[in-house]
């Protein structure tokens, strides 16, 4: 089957309105390449539609995740303003597709960054705010044997939970933040931010670079969820989830 960003960007939208976001037509017919493009036609087709485009999300930071999938790299989608959620919301489980939350450091930009030579100090440079976050993420499709088609779709991205913002210091220690993770109020997992690419700030310059690609730069104002700290949680009808994350502060969000 031959390769057309849009004729593809048709299929994962027309297969999407009946609730299949993997279209099968596309298994294992799309590299990463040409999925990092489909990403971009569909987020443009979403801008043009009225969403607006509020920042980016990294994924695969962790370097065992990277070899069980067989990447080189990390992985990349799009945040959208509708999927802004203030910590303590309640969301509907209804609306969702196999919910799952992952804990993240989420930055906001005060500069431009730009690549393709972005490095860690020149991303931290670019942060005016850090903030304790969660990522909603749908389960909508076989992500380990189809990642390709799960780039395409946006990386399982559904939302993002925001805590309260915090300043970035000069003597603030990103790497040394620790994630406790309490569902139902049973502490069920926790992780620590070195699990991100060793440091989150290589996240964001990696981002940088990437974007770099394609002729873009990550914006001042844009929101960055850097990568998660801990595993992915199942999310279902009724549950409540609070992650403290230590220096940063907490985040919470619930299912109904």
């Amino acid at each position: 089957m031959s390769f057309s960003v849009k004729q593809v960007a048709d299929d994962f939208a027309a297969s999407a309105a009946t609730g299949v976001y993997y279209p099968p037509a596309w298994f294992d017919r799309l590299d990463m390449e040409q999925a990092w493009q489909v990403q971009h036609e569909l987020l443009a087709r979403k801008v043009a539609g009225g969403e607006r485009h509020v920042g980016w999300k990294v994924g695969l930071t962790a370097k065992a995740i990277q070899d069980q999938f067989n990447v080189h790299e990390p992985v990349c989608g799009y945040l959208l303003e509708s999927g802004m959620i203030a910590s303590g919301s309640q969301g509907d489980a209804s609306k969702l597709m196999s919910a799952g939350i992952e804990n993240e450091i989420c930055f906001r930009m005060a500069t431009d960054l730009a690549g393709p030579n972005a490095t860690a100090e020149t991303a931290r440079a670019a942060v005016a705010e850090l903030y304790p976050a969660m990522e909603l993420v749908e389960n909508r499709g076989d992500f380990t044997a189809q990642l390709a088609v799960s780039l395409a779709d946006n990386v399982q991205q559904s939302g993002f939970v925001l805590g309260p913002a915090m300043p970035l210091t000069d003597d603030f220690d990103i790497a040394a933040v620790n994630a406790t993770v309490l569902l139902n109020d049973e502490q069920v997992g926790e992780g620590n931010a070195a699990a991100v690419l060793g440091n989150p700030f290589n996240s964001l310059a990696w981002l940088a670079n990437k974007l770099a690609e394609v002729g873009q730069v990550v914006k001042a104002g844009e929101w960055v969820m850097a990568g998660s700290l801990t595993r992915q949680f199942p999310l279902k009808q009724d549950d409540h989830i609070r992650t403290v994350f230590s220096g940063l502060g907490e985040v919470e969000f619930s299912l109904t």
